[in-house]
């Protein structure tokens, strides 16, 4: 028994030397307990023992089993399918092959190399292997150097946790120690596996090591539950679809709503995904006129009409008189009116031979400068003519000057000067004959036209 707690020693020293890590890529660490048997039969040699793997499995009169659990190993994963390990084993010897012993104590260490074929046969539940390596056997104080061959098979019930049989030749180095098989049975943990971020996914499969995830995303998280992960969903703390990189469209008007200015309410691409409902180009959030179509530039609504005409009041020279579009909102000069003018301007008396207007002539000025003020975005031209009697130069220099006087009262009484110009045609224009005093007096008038 002192041998066998040599051995249990050294097994603590190496289980406290390994860090709790599986026995394969993710798992490189694995410890295994079990029933071992010996057998010094089937090697080959003389009697009492017999032929290489004769009566092989003749278990009830060759096997040397001590009930109780009487291995213990320990194995680290290297890799591509190599694993090292080192077993401790006890037993009792009662059968030398044909022949019957007094109990003789059985102590063995063994250093194994395994080649594992799981994945070579595509399989994660079956798991053959091979293994070579040495080790030290005692049978009582007899202890010598062995050469191991070792063939055996894992079956895992799950990811950590499997049964484990083998059988190893053992072949001694000294004579004094007889080659034997000793076959093992028991249960096999994998551990060690690091799991930083506690997922169940490896490490070394996590692609986001430090933060928990999912095993459709390689570990990595989708917070929102929406099934696009966190790295290529624009918004992970909110669930949305694949068309919007995992972002939702609350209002369903094809906007994201980390895009839409508007996102409770379906709208328009053109606004952000704002609504447009009078259809004017303005978002309803910012139109002061939500149902009346206007301009942006007036807060969506329309501009003022005061008077009816379709011409805006910012626009109209004549707000609150009706006119036309073309004459900018005023109401255009009729023939009618531009008759009535020239039936007032040829009353205009003017003192004989001047240029100065009589005095009972400012009621009909009145009515024209009426006239005018009804249209006071029209131009006018204000015209002097003569008879024939006098020098033509004497007429030409008198129907300027009447018509520059009639232009000067005008606007000395609110006529705007931009809005007149004057001429004078002396004799050169008569609408009568100039050869009796009724067509003279005709062809002397001042006339008032409109400037198209």
């Amino acid at each position: 028994m002192k041998n066998l707690s040599r051995l249990l020693f050294a097994m603590l020293l190496v289980l406290s030397y390994s860090s709790m890590n599986a026995q394969d890529e993710n798992n490189p660490w694995a410890i295994g307990i079990a029933v071992n048997a010996v057998d010094f039969y089937p090697v080959g040699e003389d009697a009492p023992r017999g032929g290489m793997f004769d009566e092989y499995f003749n278990v009830g009169d060759h096997w040397n089993i001590l009930p109780s659990l009487s291995s213990l190993s320990v194995a680290r994963y290297i890799d591509a399918g190599f694993s090292v390990g080192v077993t401790g084993s006890i037993n009792r010897i009662d059968k030398w092959g044909d022949m019957e012993v007094d109990d003789l104590s059985y102590y063995g260490v063994d250093g194994t190399i395994k080649y594992s074929f799981g994945s070579h046969i595509g399989s994660s539940v079956f798991d053959p292997y091979l293994g070579v390596g040495g080790g030290y056997t005692w049978v009582d104080e007899i202890g010598a150097g062995t050469v191991n061959g070792t063939l055996g098979f894992n079956v895992w019930f799950t990811e950590n946790i499997g049964l484990t049989v083998q059988s190893a030749y053992k072949h001694a180095f000294e004579d004094y120690l007889d080659t034997h098989f000793q076959h093992t049975a028991g249960i096999t943990f994998k551990f060690g596996g690091k799991d930083t971020d506690g997922d169940g996914i490896y490490d070394k499969d996590d692609a986001c090591p430090e933060v928990p995830g999912l095993p459709e995303f390689n570990g990595c998280p989708d917070t929102d539950g929406d099934g696009i992960e966190d790295s290529k969903d624009d918004c992970p703390n909110e669930a949305g679809t694949a068309e919007f990189n995992g972002c939702p469209d609350t209002d369903g008007d094809g906007i994201a709503d980390k895009d839409d200015d508007c996102p409770s309410v379906a709208g328009l691409k053109s606004l952000n995904g704002c609504p447009d409902s009078d259809g004017d180009g303005v978002a309803d959030k910012d139109d002061e006129c939500p149902n009346e179509a206007g301009p942006a530039a007036n807060k969506g609504c329309p501009w003022p009409d005061t008077d009816g005409d379709g011409v805006p009041d910012k626009d109209d020279l004549c707000p609150e008189k009706v006119g036309t579009v073309a004459n900018q909102g005023c109401p255009e000069v009729t023939e009618a009116v531009q008759k009535a003018l020239n039936a007032y301007a040829k009353t205009i008396l003017f003192d004989t031979g001047k240029s100065t207007i009589k005095a009972q002539s400012e009621k009909v000025l009145g009515d024209i400068i009426a006239i005018l003020k009804e249209y006071p975005n029209a131009r006018f031209n204000i015209e002097g003519h003569t008879d024939s009697v006098g020098s033509e130069s004497s007429n030409q220099k008198l129907s300027q000057e009447r018509a520059s006087s009639v232009m000067t009262y005008l606007i000395e009484n609110g006529v705007a000067s931009n809005r007149l110009t004057h001429e004078g045609f002396g004799e050169s224009k008569p609408i009568d004959t100039n050869k009796t005093r009724a067509g003279r007096a005709n062809n002397r008038r001042v006339e008032i036209n409109l400037i198209k």
